[in-house]
C-alpha cells in the first residue's frame, strides 16, 4: 500500500479539505456508489419468486439465499472498522465493489442452489468492505453536519433499493436469470468512482488526522456507554427485523392475501423502499436540529400502530400504510449511527462496522427464521407476529442525555 502522501494530485475535484466545512462532492460520491450497491443487492430479493419457481424452493431456502448474503455482509464489517480505524486502507472501497461485481457475475450463470449461495456471499463480502469505509468517508467530509451527511450517505443505499425491484423487474423477470449479467454495469461505474473518492483520501489524511485530535468526548462513564451501545442495538433489532419482513416477504404477502401479479407486488414493494429512502434522508437534518434520542422515539416506537394495523388492511391500505411505516421508521437509522460514533468518538470505522454489522446480521437470520415461520404457517401470521417488534422502541427512555467534553 501506498503512503498516504504519495498522491497529491489524486481527483479530477480537488476540495481543500476543512473539517468545518461539508465537502458536497465526496458525500455525494459515496452516496451515489451507495446507491448502485444497494441497488445490486436488492436484485436479489427482486428475483426471489422467479428463483422460487425455476429451482423449486421452499420459503425456508428463499430465507438462507437472505441469511447467507446478510452474514457475509455483517460479520466482517466489525472487523474491517476496528482495523482500518489504526491502519486506513482507501483502496479497500473499490476492492470491495470488486468482489460485488464477481457475485453478480455468478449469479448470472449459476444453475444450482448451491452457486447461488455462493454467488450470494461474494456480493456480500462487497458490502462489508463497503459501509464501514464509506460511512467513515461520509463523516469525515461531513463539516460537523453528521447527521445530514450519514442520511445523505445511507440515502443513497435506500433509493438504490427502492430501484433495484423496478430493474429487476424490468430487466430480469421478463428475460430471466442470465439478464442479471446488465447490473455488472452499475458495479464498474462503482469502482471507478470509489477509486476517485480513495485518492481524494490519501490526498488529505494528515490533515484528516490533525482535526482528529480534538474530538469531543461524552459526559458518562464506560458502564453507561456500553449500556447506551446496547440499547441502540436492541433498536437495531426491533428496526431491521421488522424491515426484513417487507423487504424480503412483502411480494409474497401481497401476493398470498390479495392475488396480486408479481409485477403489481413489486411496485408496492417500490413504494415502500422509495417512502423508505425519503424518511431516510429527512431523518438526518432533523436529527441535527431536534436531537437524536427524540427522534428515536418519534421513529421507533411512533411507528408501532401502524404496524400493528397494517396485518388488518385491504390492499389500498395496506399500500397507504406501509408508504407512512417506511417514512417513520426509516428516519432512526442516522440517528443511531451518529448517536453510537458520538459515544465513541475516534472510532468511526468501528462503530460503523458494528452498526452496519448488526443490521445485516439481524436482517440475515431474521430472513431465514421468518421464512421457516413461513413455511410451517404462512406469510400472514408471520405479519400479524413482526407487528409487535416497533413496541420494544420503549427502551429508547433508557438512553443517557449526553453533554461533551474537549478530549
Amino acid at each position: 500500500m501506498s503512503k498516504m502522501e504519495d498522491f497529491p494530485n489524486a481527483m479530477p475535484f480537488q476540495p481543500t479539505y476543512d473539517a468545518t466545512k461539508l465537502i458536497f462532492p465526496i458525500v455525494g460520491a459515496v452516496s451515489f456508489v451507495h446507491l448502485l450497491n444497494d441497488l445490486i443487492q436488492a436484485v436479489l430479493p427482486s428475483i426471489y419468486p422467479m428463483l422460487k419457481a425455476d429451482y423449486n424452493l421452499s420459503f425456508m431456502q428463499v430465507g438462507l439465499i437472505t441469511l447467507v448474503f446478510q452474514l457475509t455482509a455483517s460479520v466482517l464489517q466489525p472487523g474491517i472498522g476496528f482495523y482500518t480505524d489504526k491502519h486506513p486502507k482507501p483502496y479497500l472501497l473499490p476492492a470491495g465493489m470488486v468482489f460485488t461485481l464477481v457475485g453478480l457475475i455468478m449469479l448470472a450463470v449459476v444453475n444450482s442452489f448451491a452457486w447461488i449461495l455462493i454467488a450470494s456471499a461474494f456480493i456480500g463480502l462487497g458490502s462489508s468492505a463497503f459501509h464501514p469505509e464509506a460511512s467513515r468517508v461520509a463523516r469525515t467530509a461531513s463539516g460537523g453536519r453528521f447527521g445530514f451527511a450519514q442520511a445523505f450517505f445511507q440515502v443513497g443505499g435506500n433509493t438504490g433499493s427502492a430501484l433495484g425491484p423496478l430493474l429487476a423487474a424490468a430487466i430480469v423477470i421478463p428475460r430471466g436469470q442470465p439478464a442479471i449479467a446488465w447490473f455488472t454495469i452499475f458495479a464498474v461505474i462503482g469502482i471507478i468512482v470509489l477509486f476517485n473518492v480513495s485518492r481524494w483520501t490519501i490526498r488529505t489524511h494528515a490533515a484528516i488526522k490533525a482535526s482528529a485530535k480534538h474530538h469531543r468526548k461524552p459526559d458518562l462513564s464506560r458502564k453507561q456507554i456500553v449500556n447506551a451501545l446496547l440499547i441502540l442495538s436492541v433498536l437495531v433489532f426491533s428496526k431491521y427485523i421488522y424491515m426484513t419482513s417487507l423487504s424480503s416477504y412483502y411480494t409474497f404477502y401481497l401476493i398470498e392475501k390479495f392475488d396480486q401479479p408479481v409485477a403489481s407486488a413489486q411496485l408496492f414493494l417500490f413504494l415502500f423502499l422509495a417512502a423508505v429512502a425519503v424518511g431516510t434522508f429527512a431523518g438526518g437534518p432533523i436529527g441535527d436540529r431536534i436531537g437524536r434520542k427524540l427522534l428515536l422515539w418519534i421513529s421507533i416506537l411512533g411507528v408501532a400502530p401502524f404496524t400493528l394495523l397494517l396485518p388488518y388492511c385491504n390492499l389500498f391500505w395496506t399500500g397507504v400504510i406501509s408508504v407512512l411505516i417506511g417514512l417513520i421508521l426509516s428516519s432512526a437509522f442516522s440517528a443511531i449511527i451518529v448517536f453510537a460514533q458520538e459515544l465513541v468518538p475516534g472510532k468511526v470505522g468501528l462503530i460503523s462496522g458494528i452498526f452496519y454489522g448488526l443490521m445485516f446480521g439481524f436482517s440475515g437470520i431474521s430472513a431465514a427464521a421468518l421464512g421457516a415461520l413461513a413455511d410451517s404457517t404462512d406469510i400472514i401470521f408471520v405479519f400479524k407476529c413482526c407487528s409487535f417488534l416497533p413496541l420494544l422502541g420503549i427502551v429508547t427512555v433508557f438512553l443517557p442525555k449526553v453533554e461533551y467534553t474537549k478530549d
